[in-house]
């Protein structure tokens, strides 16, 4: 099969007929074998039996998953990705702001230059400047530099990928923002880019508030986090505790080599204790001893996880 497009939604029953008949006007005109999948993620309106519908007339070309409630975008990809078939997968959203016809040469662009993933990027939005806008250009920016992969819209829904990548990566949580990364932490680093046409929402609302920008900011300290030290953890906590230990130790033996010296050579001298430095060397001590313990149980954990040997395996001979 050449192509598997999943859709996750949450209540578009308006938009998916004229999506669909889009999708299947695109994959006619290029000759391909598709699979549309439609992840319906808890929808309370009459979704489900918009999908049913097309499924019972195109019983070849559509499959879908309900969940029972709503469990956001990444579960969505997570359950697509495992049932996709096709040769390239391509996630794009139900509203119909992604538009299909950028599926062909996103596809070219893997087949013959050899992209692993080619990420969307609407150049021009339609959306409001301050509710979506200057907000999507912070968080961009901000990921760009974290995560070293330069894309204009890491949080674009519409992306082509090749087959392997979506079965070698595990999207959790609110990760789908972060797919690239997750790719390029798997190994497939070749990760490009196309501009895309961004249309005004035809039917409905925006699901999605300002609230997912905080969150998307945690998200990258966590994943950035998990990441660079997941598998020694020892590295973080292990190094900031010793150091702490150290600052905290090396304190109080000056503090306690000027009270001897003054003591030997006969100057009054005032209690350690009653200095401010021997309580805030006596916490770097604590707190380095915490840190330490806390990457020495860590590690401990890390060690006997189940996926700790889990590694993306390019060929074999």
């Amino acid at each position: 099969m050449d192509i598997s497009i999943i859709v996750p939604l949450l209540n578009e029953a308006e938009s998916l007929p004229d999506l669909f008949a889009w999708i299947e006007r695109v994959m006619a005109e290029n000759h391909f074998s598709h699979e549309v999948i439609f992840i319906d993620d808890g929808s309370t309106d009459t979704s489900w039996q918009v999908i049913s519908h097309l499924q019972a007339e195109y019983p070849d070309i559509v499959k879908a998953i309900k969940f029972r409630r709503n469990y956001g975008k990444s579960p969505a990809l997570f359950c697509g990705f495992k049932k996709a078939e096709g040769d390239i997968v391509v996630t794009m959203d139900a509203d119909l702001q992604d538009s299909p016809e950028e599926i062909p040469e996103m596809r070219r662009m893997i087949l013959e230059e050899g992209y692993d993933l080619v990420s969307g990027w609407k150049k021009k939005r339609y959306d409001s400047k301050l509710g979506k806008n200057l907000p999507s250009k912070l968080f961009n920016a901000t990921a760009r530099r974290i995560t070293g992969i330069y894309l204009h819209d890491m949080n674009c829904g519409l992306k082509a990928y090749r087959k392997d990548v979506v079965k070698n990566i595990e999207v959790y949580g609110e990760m789908h923002r972060y797919i690239p990364f997750l790719a390029k932490n798997a190994g497939f680093d070749k990760i490009g880019e196309k501009v895309v046409h961004h249309q005004k929402r035809k039917y409905g609302v925006s699901k999605f508030g300002l609230d997912r920008f905080v969150h998307g900011y945690l998200d990258l300290l966590s994943l950035w986090f998990l990441t660079k030290f997941g598998k020694q953890p020892m590295y973080f906590f292990g190094l900031i505790g010793s150091l702490l230990f150290l600052i905290g130790i090396i304190a109080c033996i000056v503090m306690g080599c000027v009270k001897l010296t003054a003591l030997h050579k006969g100057i009054p001298a005032p209690l350690i204790t009653n200095s401010p430095h021997f309580y805030i060397a006596l916490t770097c001590i604590l707190l380095g001893t915490q840190l330490f313990l806390s990457g020495f149980i860590a590690e401990l954990i890390s060690r006997s996880s189940a996926d700790r040997n889990n590694y993306v395996i390019e060929k074999v001979i």
